[in-house]
């Protein structure tokens, strides 16, 4: 086999509307796969593509090459997710075909994202992006607004964020404490940025999680355990900061007091969601024969962390006077802070050293 023509649907529309698994191999299927694509979706460029790319094989067979047609096809899920199942799929045809050369064809950039996986694979001779033509009454702002509305991928960045907004205020507004709507806004919104910005890595460990519970592992309770320790976590530092910004204002205490009250009062609640998390995992290789007492380094780390923060803050709590902690003088904070740093390395230093012993065959 000469050359490859590589077809990338990212986001699998092939799969999600037309009902068709991929790796799709072969002119007749391509063909009858970017049908039935353009049916249940005339709007979806991935079909151009896959039509674009027919025309391109017929050109290199014109020519006397031995070429075939691939269209690959990841996962609604974009990101890790996807790009893993299109380098699994592109790993077994490359086994199978054994291809010297490929010819990339895209829609847009998204897919084109991928180019880095496909030429650390097969050495790529040439990328086609297929561009659409379309009427100038299709390229109106309405148009243009409505079929972006229309997008998953974008309604759920844009409206999801405006509609935990305006349910929160609302909730506020009923209970007659609007002061509250801003904190609760803020807090909702950070929240859902902070799961769109580490999407793929929940997904991977929600991923692990049930696979856990499937196959019966520890890790699956201890995870649970974990993330319900680290709510806690949360609610208890968030608790506190509350009081004091309460009974004085943000403005009375200062932003980086507040916040040592959080790192505070939920640091040792991470430090122990660390330790089960690494106890499951060293159950789950005990259990299947695979245990060393290396495993049992992370939770020293885990340990020393704790202390670190946990002496740093107390020492920047003795500084004001009106928030716990201030019973203890400034040589008793820094004396506390010392020696937190003092074990801390003594702990870490006895994680490296159980994790640089020799594993006993």
């Amino acid at each position: 086999m000469d050359t490859l023509v590589i077809c990338i649907d990212r986001d699998n529309d092939l799969g999600e509307k037309a009902k068709i698994l991929s790796p799709i191999i072969g002119r007749e299927e391509n063909i009858k796969a970017a049908v039935a694509l353009s049916i249940a979706d005339p709007e979806d460029s991935d079909s151009n593509t896959i039509f674009g790319g027919v025309k391109v094989l017929d050109e290199l067979r014109a020519k006397g090459m031995e070429a075939e047609l691939i269209t690959f096809a990841g996962d609604k899920r974009v990101g890790i997710t996807s790009d893993q199942k299109i380098s699994q799929q592109l790993d077994d045809v490359l086994a199978k075909y054994h291809a010297s050369n490929a010819v990339f064809i895209s829609d847009g950039a998204e897919d084109e994202t991928l180019l880095p996986i496909v030429q650390s694979r097969v050495k790529i001779n040439s990328v086609k992006r297929i561009v659409i033509m379309q009427s100038s009454n299709l390229e109106s702002t309405y148009y243009i607004l409505k079929h972006a509305f229309n997008d998953p991928k974008i309604s759920q960045t844009f409206f999801v964020p405006l509609g935990l907004a305006s349910l929160i205020y609302s909730i506020f507004l009923l209970a007659n404490y609007p002061e509250g709507a801003i904190i609760g806004i803020l807090a909702a919104v950070g929240l859902y940025m902070l799961y769109r910005g580490f999407g793929d890595t929940v997904t991977i460990i929600w991923n692990k999680i049930k696979d856990a519970f499937h196959t019966g592992r520890l890790i699956a309770v201890t995870h649970t355990a974990a993330l319900l320790i680290i709510f806690v976590s949360f609610v208890q530092g968030f608790v506190r900061l509350w009081q004091y910004y309460t009974h004085g204002g943000i403005w009375y205490h200062g932003l980086v007091p507040l916040a040592t009250v959080f790192i505070h009062s939920s640091i040792w609640w991470l430090v122990l969601a660390a330790v089960i998390i690494n106890f499951g995992r060293m159950m789950d290789k005990y259990l299947h024969g695979q245990f060393s007492f290396r495993q049992i380094s992370p939770s020293f780390y885990a340990f020393s962390m704790g202390l670190l923060f946990w002496g740093a803050t107390t020492y920047i709590l003795a500084f004001n006077p009106a928030i716990e902690g201030a019973q203890l003088s400034l040589v008793t904070g820094l004396q506390y802070f010392i020696y937190s740093i003092v074990l801390a390395i003594i702990i870490t230093l006895a994680g490296i050293r159980i994790a640089a012993s020799p594993v006993k065959e």
